[in-house]
């Protein structure tokens, strides 16, 4: 999929992962819509690379159906999604006071970081579907979900955030093979220990710690190098229904 001239909307695109993607896409040449919570950092990103914010709960299948009815009347019909949003809040399944985990957390945790990112990528595909293939391959868009390492090494804590991801991994082949009559590819990348807002609230000593743990190389990862691995799996055509991590070959310990 050549990016110049494309629309793109990524969610989650007012920081972290989301905003280096969607700041990628722009300098590609693609016409970029963010869906995001934050108005203000959505649309401080959104007009410094001349694109649009649309406020949108990926939880809420009404709100994703108007983001992407406000963004395709901007921009035309998107040909590449990327979700990046997503919570990450942790609690055990036993607290240390002996309560059993939150269940309203729990729900939530599934509720934006998976059933979100199926909320975007069933209504993106339906407009994908309908448009003209835009190569000679018959390829019509590309979808590509955000789990992470956690999906495999969910440390202590991450139950509620470990299972959403599990499940964002989980639905990348079986979607892809439902999409692929259409011309859709669906990719998933499952990122390590990146520097986001979560990891930035961290003392600088806490995250060369963190950093430390990683094989090679022995740092936090940048958002622009998630954005990059996007930018192939756009590009490159033979990509299709895999999850890959990005990860510097980290495997994630019990805590």
């Amino acid at each position: 999929m050549n990016i110049n001239g494309i629309a793109a909307v990524v969610t989650g695109g007012a920081s972290g992962l989301g905003e280096a993607t969607a700041r990628m896409l722009a300098g590609a040449g693609a016409k970029v819509s963010l869906f995001d919570m934050n108005e203000a950092a959505g649309e401080a990103v959104a007009k410094e690379i001349g694109g649009i914010f649309v406020k949108v709960n990926v939880a809420d299948a009404a709100s994703v159906a108007a983001g992407f009815k406000a963004a395709r009347a901007a921009h035309g019909t998107e040909r590449v999604l990327v979700n990046c949003a997503g919570i990450a809040p942790a609690e055990r399944t036993v607290t240390r006071e002996g309560k059993p985990h939150d269940a309203a957390k729990f729900a939530a945790v599934i509720g934006v970081n998976l059933i979100g990112t199926f909320h975007c990528a069933a209504e993106s595909a339906a407009g994908m579907a309908a448009s003209e293939p835009a190569n000679d391959d018959g390829e019509r868009g590309v979808i590509i979900n955000t789990a992470s390492v956690a999906a495999f090494d969910g440390q202590i804590g991450q139950i509620a955030y470990a299972a959403s991801k599990a499940g964002v991994a989980g639905i990348t082949l079986p979607m892809a093979r439902d999409l692929s009559r259409s011309g859709i590819r669906v990719l998933t990348i499952a990122p390590g220990l990146f520097i986001t807002p979560m990891l930035q609230g961290l003392p600088e000593e806490a995250q060369r710690s963190l950093g430390a743990q990683v094989p090679f190389p022995s740092r936090l990862g940048q958002p622009a190098e998630y954005a990059a691995l996007a930018r192939h799996m756009i590009e490159n055509p033979m990509l299709n229904g895999e999850t890959i991590r990005l990860d510097g070959a980290i495997r994630m310990a019990p805590k």
